[in-house]
């Protein structure tokens, strides 16, 4: 049991840049945090981190390292949850909700791949950039992205990392920067709520970097168009972009500094205990993406 604490410490510190914030949610000191660190480095005989009196960074191994123990706690938390759940087929109907953008770059697929895998599943998927009340508007399953999933009773499937990304077409007319600072002077292209001023969280960074955008929209869609066309830096999941960064039409910046990864959460009905079918459901969903990187 210390081993798992040890890693979940670890995936912590290396989300969140830090020792202090990651102590925090961990419900620890800061002292506590890093000793369970240098332990886990000492079994290792590896340093997973690099530290300076001003940010914590991952090493070579230790963003390896990440990836696979990322895997192994989801295969931990999967296994927790099947523990007294009936080993039933997904047969009938099921009504779930998600996010827009996650619901057209990464759900659909998976939910066809299960129809197809299981021939009575009957699926209601609703797209909406909206907070959904599974209670009110009757759905077994709602998933959201979540910054802060601890700030609420989601049960947190896995991560999904974000980034910045801009076009080579922008970066050859603007400069590629090289650390957060260098962002004041870049043109921001921002998921989210209209504000005249906005602010992005980087790892590594203790204070957030203001900055006026040029484009705000609540649709992903809009704001990768706008990257593809060299029209700013935009701060995306990397899922909406995977094909684009891939193919080179639009490259990740600022490595080392990326903004911590959102948690792909999962919601059900307060009034009742979760059923055999949304948890095997959730399974499929993280067993794929986790394949499907």
């Amino acid at each position: 049991m210390d081993r798992i604490e040890a890693l979940k410490a670890f995936v912590l510190v290396a989300e969140e840049g830090g020792f202090s914030r990651a102590a925090a949610e961990l419900g620890i000191s800061k002292s506590a945090a890093s000793r369970k660190i240098s332990t886990l480095e000492r079994g290792l005989g590896a340093a997973l981190f690099t530290r300076t009196t001003r940010r914590v960074e991952l090493t070579e191994a230790g963003q390896t390292y990440l990836s696979k123990v990322r895997a192994v706690l989801a295969d931990l938390e999967a296994a927790d949850r099947s523990v007294g759940a009936p080993q039933v087929g997904l047969d009938g109907p099921i009504r779930l909700a998600a996010p827009i953008a996650f619901g057209t770059s990464r759900l659909a697929g998976i939910v066809a791949a299960l129809m197809a895998r299981h021939p009575l599943l009957i699926v209601d998927v609703v797209l909406a950039d909206r907070f959904v009340e599974a209670d009110e508007e009757g759905f077994d399953l709602v998933l959201d992205l979540e910054a802060d999933a601890s700030a609420n009773s989601a049960l947190r499937l896995l991560p999904l990392e974000t980034g910045l990304f801009a076009s080579p077409d922008y970066i050859a007319r603007h400069g590629r920067p090289q650390a957060p600072a260098d962002l004041a002077g870049h043109q921001a292209l921002c998921l989210g709520a209209r504000s005249r001023r906005i602010a992005w969280q980087l790892r590594g960074q203790a204070e957030p970097i203001e900055l006026s955008p040029r484009l705000v929209s609540n649709h992903a869609s809009v704001i990768r168009e706008a990257a593809l066309a060299g029209l700013g830096i935009a701060f995306l999941p990397a899922f909406v972009v995977t094909e684009d960064v891939r193919a080179g039409r639009l490259h990740r910046l600022l490595d080392g500094f990326e903004p911590k990864p959102n948690w792909l959460c999962a919601r059900h009905p307060g009034n009742r205990t979760v059923s055999a079918k949304c948890r095997l459901f959730t399974d499929f969903l993280v067993e794929r993406m986790r394949r499907d990187g």
